[in-house]
């Protein structure tokens, strides 16, 4: 088969190809090892990128993080680097393309695996296009995360969001909070899903309010007691009949919009339903003294 003009148009159109010190180019990574990666830019000399300009990570290792095939923009530090490469900088290209990445991260509330690299005050710190964000440790997890307790997330992958983004400052501030939160709003929802209506079971009064109590359930639950639902008497408090840390049964009478609502008062009726299915007949005396006769009768005398 005949060979055209049409099959030289990239290697042509790369002929042409101006590359300057200080544009960002983007190239293909056609090899990896411990001190550089090199590209393929389309163009008549291959791009070199030093390990030490390739990523601010601590404990970076390229032959793990980086793989053959992968697209890489760069900064052109050198158009020529003594032996005919361009030598490329992807640190200084970062600085200004991350930025803009993290704010689309942040718009898109992506959700990413980050490996914690460091632990300072009151927060730990992890990468994210090459950038380095900081976890407070309010933000940790759904609870506050105590100074001596930091260490303990050293060198594990954690997911988190991008939370605050501050170009002019160069600060990038993560959290994993917000999914956590999801996370456990989802198992919440699956659980109040198999919640019955008419269930009884045990819990214990987590707290008290004007309106009712709060009843911490075995599956980790909570459901509301209302006031009028506490007792038969009428209460104008709920601590004139509960106590926080009480152990009380519960009926389950309605499950709605996520929420549990029990009763207490309701459980007599089911004891009385408990006591009416165990009760049974007693005979009439007529019919008591009818049997007696008739078992003496039945006896022979010597």
């Amino acid at each position: 088969m005949s060979e055209t003009m049409k099959d030289y148009e990239a290697e042509l159109e790369a002929s042409f190809q101006k590359i300057e010190e200080g544009d960002i180019v983007t190239g293909t990574v056609i090899s990896v090892d411990e001190e550089e990666v090199i590209l393929d830019l389309k163009y008549y000399a291959e791009g070199i990128i030093p390990v030490k300009e390739y990523s601010r990570e601590p404990g970076f290792l390229a032959k793990e993080e980086v793989q053959v095939g992968d697209e890489v923009s760069a900064t052109v530090i050198k158009k020529d680097d003594g032996h005919g490469n361009i030598l490329l900088s992807r640190v200084e290209a970062n600085d200004v393309l991350a930025w803009d990445k993290l704010q689309e991260l942040k718009d898109t509330k992506t959700v990413l695996d980050v490996v914690v690299k460091g632990v300072v005050k009151s927060g730990v710190v992890a990468y994210v296009e090459d950038v380095r964000g900081f976890i407070p440790a309010s933000k940790l997890s759904l609870q506050y995360v105590e100074e001596d307790a930091l260490q303990e997330y050293l060198n594990r992958t954690i997911q988190v969001q991008v939370f605050e983004v501050k170009k002019a400052d160069k600060k990038l501030i993560l959290s994993a909070k917000e999914i956590l939160r999801e996370k456990a709003e989802e198992e919440r929802k699956a659980k109040i899903s198999n919640v019955e209506v008419g269930l009884v079971t045990e819990g214990v009064v987590e707290t008290l309010q004007p309106y009712g109590a709060f009843i911490g359930l075995s599956n980790g639950l909570s459901g509301l007691v209302h006031i009028s639902q506490i007792s038969e008497k009428r209460l104008k408090k709920p601590s004139e009949a509960l106590s926080v840390g009480d152990k009380v049964k519960v009926k389950v009478i309605a499950v709605k919009d996520g929420k549990i609502s029990l009763s207490m008062k309701a459980l007599g009726d089911v004891l009385a339903k408990d006591i009416e299915e165990e009760s049974y007949d007693i005979p009439k005396s007529e019919e008591l003294t009818t049997s007696l006769g008739s078992l003496f009768k039945n006896i022979k005398l010597d």
